[in-house]
């Protein structure tokens, strides 16, 4: 890995936060004990660290009581728990049209149950105007969802302004931090957020595995479980918990992911969420100052760092995208993503499917002179 730089962190960062692998390995080796169910010193010292993780995640996203706090195994894995115990049959739901499939597919699915919904088109910048979610609202409608920003261009959507409209009529929001947490600011609460779905392995450079969400106490009234079992609370009813978090946490935790994440929690508040994007800022700039003039080469989404996050699509023109991502690879030693990067809707709407495009993220950790390096094998990549 030495020779290699990675441009892949809209995927999952690398590396990871200072101390998340000392973390998990200290969890693993000096005491995996399961919590709610030992009755000892050890497993009450890991309930404190998972205490604590809810407690720095609540402060991050504004989210009031730590006990709305939810792990789950992933970003995906909440999104759908959220569909499928939410909606019923006769509800509209509107998405925008830079979803990804971890939206788009178990919708896509609930319409086979009776459940509508519609999509807020977006222009070709990837941004997806309040007005236009306002104009998708019909009497059915019960939840507008969508992600905060793009997984294929890094636009990053108005949430506050659309979670006014939520509020004026009165619907259920929820936003896919996937590419924002950890990266951006996301306040719950100044947004009029509902539902709030993280992954830990992106922007807040944790383990993968882990994730989860943070519910409006409205919305956690409307919402079933998707997934019932052992809590180890009321273990002598045959009924799910309904206290958070109990009611949504059925089964074994992953702890050594949530030991693994609470580490990263620690380095992004010591560090601070404003310098890290800064510094992502500053190198999103050069990279796009350095590509914009090349021929055959064409930036996807905004041209510029204003309003966008540290993720930027390519469209080799003169020849395929895939090959191109392989020569980086092979040739230059610059890893990326390329095809459609598991969001169809978002390329449609960009007009890059079904050909897609490649990818380039960036992390704190990357380096001006990386930069450089990657800017001058695109322009000889191009030249071929």
């Amino acid at each position: 890995m030495d020779n290699f730089i990675y441009f892949d962190n809209g995927s999952t960062s690398f590396p990871k936060a200072p101390g998340v692998a000392e973390a998990v390995g200290h969890l693993l080796m000096h005491g995996a004990f399961n919590i709610n169910r030992g009755s000892y010193e050890g497993a009450y010292e890991v309930a404190e660290m998972v205490l604590d993780t809810r407690e720095r995640l609540a402060r991050l996203f504004h989210g009031g009581d730590s006990r709305r706090v939810i792990f789950t195994p992933g970003i995906t894995w909440s999104l759908n728990m959220l569909l499928s115990g939410f909606l019923r049959a006769g509800d509209h739901v509107i998405v925008s049209g830079m979803e990804h499939n971890a939206v788009m597919r178990p919708l896509y699915r609930l319409t086979k149950a009776g459940i509508t919904y519609s999509v807020a088109q977006a222009d070709g910048e990837g941004y997806v105007a309040p007005e236009a979610v306002e104009c998708e609202i019909r009497p059915n409608t019960r939840l507008v969802l969508m992600l905060h920003a793009s997984n294929v261009c890094g636009t990053i959507l108005p949430i506050r302004e659309i979670g006014d409209i939520c509020r004026k009529h009165r619907l259920f929001f929820a936003v896919d931090t996937a590419q924002s947490a950890g990266s951006i600011p996301v306040d719950m609460e100044v947004a009029g957020i509902d539902f709030l779905a993280f992954t830990g392995h992106k922007g807040l450079k944790g383990p993968q595995g882990i994730g989860g969400f943070l519910i409006s106490d409205r919305l956690d009234e409307e919402m079933q479980p998707a997934i019932l079992g052992g809590t180890g609370s009321r273990s002598d009813s045959l009924e799910q918990p309904d206290m958070l978090p109990d009611k949504y946490e059925s089964g074994t935790m992953n702890l050594p992911g949530i030991a693994g994440l609470n580490a990263a929690l620690v380095y992004l508040e010591e560090t601070g969420i404003e310098v890290i994007a800064k510094k992502k800022t500053e190198l999103t700039r050069m990279f796009l100052e350095g590509v914009k003039e090349i021929p055959g080469v064409r930036v996807v989404g905004k041209q510029g760092c204003e309003g966008r996050t540290a993720v930027v699509s390519l469209d080799f023109q003169r020849q395929d995208n895939a090959l191109a991502a392989f020569q980086l690879e092979q040739e230059y030693g610059v890893m990326t993503r390329v095809g459609l990067h598991c969001a169809p809707q978002a390329h449609k709407s960009l007009g890059t499917f079904p050909k897609g495009t490649v990818r380039f993220s960036f992390s704190e950790n990357n380096t001006s002179e990386e930069i450089g390096h990657c800017v001058e094998a695109i322009k000889k990549i191009a030249e071929k």
